[in-house]
């Protein structure tokens, strides 16, 4: 058992957070500079382009699904529960391979936690991974805004992975938190998904098309 930030996270998870990360790290760079591997007429990798995009894919990829993460333990410990980040190993090795095929497939793992929990405790559990997107959404803005050449590119894929990880999280299907929330306060969940969706569309909008 390690502390970190006051936080115990497990040996085990520890790793498992990590490679996760890395996984994720490069099935985007792959998804973002993989013509070389997709019988494009790139046949030679610029390893300067693909250190790049790796770098940026491990801080804003990274961060983004760190922090979601961690958020949920961070607010499923402060319920009185046992909680652990896990991967699912198997769908990593799929995500990096959608990465090399020209898509992405992303679902690396989940906090589990267990112990008595209300249905409210449970949503607030679930939209907290959410949250913590939109709120670093907020600030990559501020390097996107203020910075330049690489510093400006990482603000916005910063902003855009966030906004596209919140709102893909609030859609009520499946095991995404969406579906949890939804059950428990539908207002929050339309607020939350509303938020998240309307600024992804209203920054592409200002700055990119």
């Amino acid at each position: 058992m390690y502390e970190i930030a006051g936080i115990k996270f497990y040996r085990e998870e520890l790793r498992d957070l990590a490679v996760a990360w890395l996984a994720l790290g490069v099935a985007f760079t792959f998804f973002l500079e993989g013509d070389f591997l997709r019988g494009q007429p790139i046949t030679t990798p610029n390893p300067a382009i693909l250190v790049r995009v790796f770098c940026l894919s491990m801080v804003t990829v990274g961060t983004a699904f760190l922090l979601h993460e961690i958020s949920h333990k961070v607010v499923a410990v402060r319920f009185g529960q046992v909680a652990a980040f896990r991967a699912q190993y198997n769908m990593l090795a799929l995500a990096v391979a959608s990465g090399i095929a020209g898509f992405l497939f992303a679902a690396p793992g989940a906090v589990h936690h267990r112990g008595h929990i209300t249905l409210r405790e449970n949503g607030l559990v679930a939209v907290a991974g959410p949250v913590t997107n939109l709120l670093l959404a907020a600030v990559f803005v501020i390097p996107f805004l203020v910075g330049s050449g690489f510093i400006a590119e990482l603000g916005s894929m910063g902003v855009v992975i966030n906004l596209f990880l919140g709102a893909f999280n609030m859609v009520p299907a499946g095991p995404l938190d969406g579906k949890t929330v939804y059950r428990w306060n539908k207002a929050v969940f339309a607020g939350v998904f509303a938020v998240a969706v309307g600024s992804g569309l209203a920054f592409l909008l200002v700055f990119f098309l």
